[in-house]
Parts: structure tokens; C-alpha cells; sequence
């Protein structure tokens, strides 16, 4: 498709109103909760929501908390860049949500804790602990700063507005609803945002479906382009992209967000019974489904409208992750207020996460690095719960700046949870599923895990892996032929697309550039949980740790998980049948 002019649409004053309006909104959420709450004073109540919240708010929360503007603006572009092989992370979820359910929550509910990261000195030590934490919260940080990032990018291209006014105004907000509500008003600015993001995702796939003359068109498009590439099983660990390295790598990935991560893991443990946390679990799954379906649908439309014509390769936009923007004011603009919904909706991805790290990361600092050095009232924790997150709000907010150099945006959020979410990760797997692993196991698995995912992410940064293996898909601009305000028309040839060739060791690059560094970077997070596992588990053996006692409640016992019970239950049955047979029988 050709558009007629290079100057771009831009908002109208409906869409700064549908825009602020989503703000407005949940700011003044954050306003309710601190007062309806002003009589509570308790840490507990900011940050965990007094462990009373409701099954709906908690499950629509859980989805929103990582749905953020990442989702609503890169992966349609992924899909548009790469192809839609990203729909295998569906499986990833339905394994994620049963590890989850049957192997973390059972344990952290029992245990009643405000920080995930405490079950680690209840478990270990106290240094164990520590580092925990710290790894948490530099994980974290370096997250919130990408998601702060994402749609202040894409409000720059839909309005024109600055870049770094759009990105302050995102953590002012955040920071704003979270100092003043804590955890409920986190939870309840989900649930709207998470309505806003789906508007904003159907908005542009019905004008898309419409302008495109149906569904089977757009379908057909990107059949012919090449990105319905489901068909990939290669199991080469060095492809980026392939139906095992997204179901395997993807799991892990997101067992390190839902299984032990302190935004997501407050969320359900706050819940008023462990059955409603379970089922909080499965309505999540739903939502990520749904949501993953939109966004991938959506990239397939973004292909289908600009496959002879891309504005990335002719210059219009500057970075993947604004074609969507791009989209929607070229559709959209003739519709005042939807293209202000649909940059809400990639805001509301935005303002959810944000929201949940900055809870997050306020809860762990309280709870692990300031209560066990104090004697403070609660009244006081309060007050230092709600000035660290203002603290955090001000440093996602600088470090919002670091996430213009990391290139893939998708890519580099993965790769964040991959580098300190996977040796994590085996960490509290090695304390909850093994009962000889000690303090010194853990440690050094902890900090192994660390070293090696550290290791390969730099080396893959240094040497990026080759085109031959990423397999970006053609981009074409023979269709383009635009008509500039001079009244010239201007037609862009796009050079070839991605044929820089692989260069091996011959050209200085090390040898494990194209082997160890060219790994999948969704492969970093299995790896990273391998090696703390194993060093864990070697160290503790090592150490004495068979001779050790550990607390029941510490570990997973087998009456935690769901398999216990239904087995309980088909056995009490098959014994009522036998009792109910036998006095059938003495009766005659």
C-alpha cells in the first residue's frame, strides 16, 4: 500500500483527551486507596494488600503486571520482522501455569511471606538472601527502565511530543498511584488498563481486517511473505527462533517471572485462600492467551498492509517497535480518539508493569535489606515503603535511558529475566525440591548461575549472531511512492535486505562467536538455572548436606500438589464403592 504524503498524521485534540483521560484514571485510583485505607498503617497492607484481594482483580492482575507495552508494540513488529513462530509461547504458558501452581505456590502461600526473597534465609542464610535480592533488583531496574522506554517511543512517533517528556511522565504517574495506594491500587489500575489494551489491540486489527477486505486476505499475505513459519523444529540451539527454543527457553523465561518473581508472586500469595490463588493462575493464562493471539494477529496485519511497502526500510520510522504507531495514525487518524486508545493501551501495558516492579522492588528492599536492621513501628515502615517508591520511581526513570541502546526491545526484556531470572530460578528450585541442598550449594550455584549467563550475554552482545542464524525475513519497498510536500514523487528502492554474510574467525572474531555466543538468547535462562542446579547440588553433596534437617514447610511435600489430592479423591471413591459393594452383598 502507498501512502500519499511523507508528512505524518498526528493526534487530534479527542486522542490527548481519550490519552489524559487513561492517566487521570489511574491516578485517581491510587487517590481512593489512600484513602479508603488511610486508617491502615501497616507495611502489609501497602504492599501485599492486607492478603484479603479477590479472585478477579488478582487474576486480571497477574496478566497485566508483564502484558506491557513490549507485548502491544513488539511483538506485532516481531512478527512482522520475523514471523509469527511467536505464537508457540501459548505453550509455554499452559507449562508455565502448572509448574507454578504445583510446585512454587504451594510452598509461598504456606509459608505467608511478604518477600519471595525471604524464603531464601528461611531456607539457606541470610547472605543467600542478600544476593537474592540484589540480583532481583537489578533485574528489575533494568526491566522497568525498557518498559518505561517502549511507549514513550511510540508516543513520539503517533504525536511528535519529546521523547523524554513522554518517558518522566510515564514514571511520574506510576510512581504517583503506587506511593499513594500500594498494592490495591496496583491491582485495580490493572484491571482497567488490561480493558485498555485489549480496545487498543481490537481497534486496529477491525480497521485492519476491514481496509484489507477480510480476515483470509490478511491470512494469505502473510502466508505468501513467509510469516506463518510454523513449521520450524530445527532443533539448533544456535537459532534464534524455532518451536523448541521458544517452548523450552520460553518456559523457563516465564517459570522465573510467575514462579518466583516478587511482582507476580504478591500478587497471588494475597489472595484469601490458596484454591482462589490456584484458580487466579489458570483466569491469568487465559488473558496471556488471548492477548498473545491479538498481538500476533495484529503483527500479521502490520505485514499484510505494508508488504510492499515498508516504512522501516524507507526511512519513516526509525525502529521496529514504532510500525504499530505508525499503523494506527495511518488508518485510524480520520477517527478522532482511537489512536489516543490504542497509544493508552500501549501506556496501560506500560503503567501495569511499572507499577508492579516499583511495589516489587519496594516490598524486597523493606523487607530484606531494611526491616531486619531496624526496629521501626509500622506506622514508620509505612512511610519508608512509600518513600522507596518514589526512590525507584526516580531510578526506573534515568535508567529508562540505558534502554535506547539495547536494541531489540523484545529480545532485550527476555534476555534481562534470562541472565538473573534463570540462575534464580535454580536457585529456589535447588531449596524446594532437594532437602540436602545447603547454604554453601546454594551460594555458589547462585553465583555460578550469575557468572556464566553474565558471560555468554556480553559475548553475545560483543558478537552478535550471525543473519544465517536470527533469520530476519524479507522486507520489500517496491511499492512505495510517495509524494513529498514539494510535489515531487519520490519513490524508495529498498536495499538488499539482511545479506550481510557471516564472517568466522578469520576476521578476529573469537571462536566461540559463532558456537557459545550465537546460542538462542532464550536459551540463557535454562542454561543459567542448569548451572546454579548443578553447582548447588555438587557443592551441597560436597559439603555434609545429606547430614543436614530441613524444615517440612521449607520444601514441596507431595500432599502440596493437585495429583496428591485427585489421587486422594479417586481412592476415597473406589473405597466407598468397595464398602457400598460388600453391604450390598451381606444383604444377600
Amino acid at each position: 500500500m502507498s501512502r500519499d504524503s511523507l508528512t505524518p498524521a498526528t493526534f487530534a485534540a479527542a486522542d490527548y483527551v481519550v490519552f489524559a483521560l487513561m492517566l487521570l484514571v489511574s491516578a485517581a485510583v491510587g487517590v481512593y486507596f489512600a484513602w479508603a485505607d488511610r486508617t491502615k498503617q501497616s507495611a502489609g497492607d501497602f504492599l501485599i494488600g492486607g492478603g484479603s484481594l479477590t479472585l478477579l482483580p488478582v487474576s486480571l492482575s497477574l496478566t497485566a503486571s508483564f502484558m506491557s507495552a513490549i507485548t502491544v508494540l513488539s511483538n506485532p513488529a516481531e512478527v512482522y520482522c520475523y514471523g509469527a513462530n511467536i505464537i508457540y509461547y501459548g505453550i509455554t504458558y499452559i507449562f508455565t501455569m502448572v509448574i507454578t501452581s504445583e510446585i512454587f505456590l504451594p510452598v509461598f502461600y504456606r509459608l505467608d511471606i511478604t518477600s519471595t526473597y525471604e524464603y531464601l534465609e528461611l531456607r539457606f542464610d541470610r547472605t543467600t538472601r542478600i544476593l537474592g535480592t540484589l540480583s532481583f533488583i537489578c533485574q528489575t531496574i533494568l526491566y522497568t527502565g525498557i518498559v518505561i522506554y517502549t511507549p514513550a517511543l511510540a508516543l513520539t512517533q503517533a504525536t511528535g511530543i519529546d521523547l523524554w517528556g513522554a518517558v518522566i511522565s510515564t514514571g511520574v504517574v506510576c510512581t504517583f498511584y503506587c506511593t499513594l495506594g500500594g498494592l490495591k491500587a496496583v491491582m485495580w489500575t490493572d484491571v482497567i488498563q488490561l480493558g485498555v489494551m485489549f480496545a487498543g489491540f481490537l481497534s486496529v486489527i477491525i480497521r485492519s481486517v476491514v481496509l484489507q477486505g477480510g480476515v483470509a486476505p490478511i491470512i494469505s499475505d502473510s502466508q505468501e511473505g513467509g510469516r506463518l513459519n510454523l513449521r520450524d523444529f530445527d532443533t539448533n540451539p544456535l537459532r534464534r527462533h524455532t518451536f523448541w527454543t521458544i517452548t523450552i527457553g520460553g518456559t523457563f523465561i516465564w517459570t522465573t517471572i510467575y514462579g518466583i518473581n516478587q511482582s507476580q508472586v504478591q500478587r497471588y500469595i494475597s489472595c484469601n485462600t490458596m484454591t482462589h490463588a490456584r484458580l487466579a493462575l489458570c483466569i491469568n493464562m487465559l488473558g496471556m492467551e488471548a492477548i498473545l493471539l491479538l498481538s500476533v494477529f495484529a503483527g500479521m496485519c502490520l505485514f499484510s498492509f505494508y508488504k510492499s511497502c515498508d516504512p522501516w526500510t524507507a526511512g519513516l520510522v526509525s525502529a521496529p517497535d514504532q510500525l504499530m504507531p505508525y499503523l494506527v495514525m495511518d488508518t485510524l487518524a480520520d477517527y478522532p480518539g482511537v489512536p489516543g486508545m490504542f497509544v493508552a493501551a500501549a501506556y496501560s501495558g506500560s503503567l501495569s508493569t511499572v507499577s508492579s516492579s516499583i511495589n516489587a522492588l519496594a516490598a524486597v528492599t523493606l523487607e530484606d535489606l531494611i526491616k531486619p536492621c531496624t526496629n521501626m513501628s509500622e506506622k514508620n515502615l509505612s512511610w519508608v515503603s512509600k518513600g522507596l517508591s518514589i526512590a525507584y520511581g526516580v531510578i526506573c526513570i534515568g535508567m529508562a535511558g540505558l534502554a535506547s541502546l539495547m536494541g531489540g526491545i523484545l529480545q532485550a526484556a527476555s534476555s534481562i529475566f534470562g541472565i538473573i531470572g534463570g540462575p534464580l530460578l535454580g536457585l529456589f528450585t535447588l531449596g524446594l525440591l532437594c532437602p540436602f541442598a545447603n547454604s554453601k550449594g546454594a551460594l555458589s550455584g547462585l553465583v555460578s548461575g550469575l557468572v556464566v549467563s553474565l558471560w555468554m550475554a556480553i559475548g553475545a552482545y560483543t558478537y552478535p549472531p550471525p543473519p544465517e542464524l536470527t533469520r530476519p525475513l524479507p522486507l520489500s519497498t517496491e511499492g512505495c511512492n510517495f509524494t513529498a510536500t514539494d510535489g515531487l514523487n519520490v519513490t524508495f528502492t529498498a536495499p538488499p535486505a539482511f545479506t550481510t554474510p557471516f564472517a568466522a574467525a578469520a576476521d578476529g572474531r573469537p571462536l566461540l562467536a559463532g558456537t557459545l555466543y550465537s546460542v538462542s538468547y532464550l536459551y540463557s535462562s535454562p542454561i543459567g538455572t542448569i548451572v546454579a542446579l548443578s553447582v548447588g547440588l555438587i557443592i551441597s553433596l560436597c559439603t555434609g548436606g545429606r547430614k543436614q534437617k530441613v524444615e517440612s514447610r521449607l520444601t514441596l511435600r507431595k500432599e502440596d500438589t493437585s495429583l496428591y489430592h485427585i489421587g486422594t479423591l479417586l481412592k476415597a471413591r473406589v473405597r466407598k464403592r468397595e464398602a457400598k459393594s460388600i453391604v450390598t452383598e451381606s444383604r444377600l
